[in-house]
């Protein structure tokens, strides 16, 4: 089997855009959605610990990649669906694995306990993956309006919709 991940994280990519700093997102300083929190941690669990601090805006694409695969991909991804692999992919890098995780198994209409396991995957594989992706889309806006934040609703919103469509996209032609 070939995996999506290329294919998702050219389109994550796309939608986190370049290096953001500003005072209203939780995140902090961030480059192409990696906080300097998150990539600060990193090189210290990689071997970086004795450098000294390096700017997350001067990462490398390697580095990026690697903690994306690592960190956002791994372990799930692979075994969902094609295009469900990217939509909850995309949850976990805006939101965090845990709650990409929740909200795929509330799409599925199983336990929502965050945990990823056998229940929720088989639920996955046997799923109409169309139905899926419309389903944990529509999760993923409830979230994003549940926040109340204006300043980013409607770019989340955007995004729900850029994401659903690139799945839907993604899907073989029998299932699309």
């Amino acid at each position: 089997m070939i995996s999506n991940f290329p294919a998702a994280l050219k389109l994550v990519l796309q939608d986190e855009g370049g290096n953001d700093d500003d005072p209203a997102d939780h995140g902090g300083r961030t480059s192409r959605g990696i906080t300097q929190r998150e990539y600060d941690a990193w090189r210290q669990l990689h071997g970086h610990g004795g450098e000294p601090a390096a700017d997350v805006w001067a990462a490398s694409q390697d580095e990026i990649t690697a903690i994306y695969h690592d960190e956002y991909w791994e372990p799930y991804c692979d075994s969902f669906p094609v295009g469900v692999d990217y939509l909850y992919f995309d949850m976990a890098v805006n939101a965090g694995p845990h709650r990409a995780a929740v909200l795929l198994q509330r799409a599925l209409g199983v336990a929502d306990d965050g945990r990823i396991g056998p229940i929720t995957k088989l639920s996955a594989s046997k799923a109409d993956p169309k139905q899926l992706i419309t389903n944990y889309t529509n999760s993923k806006r409830a979230f994003y309006i549940s926040l109340h934040q204006p300043k980013f609703s409607k770019g989340w919103l955007n995004r729900c919709d850029h994401v659903q469509k690139s799945a839907m996209a993604m899907l073989p032609q029998e299932a699309a």
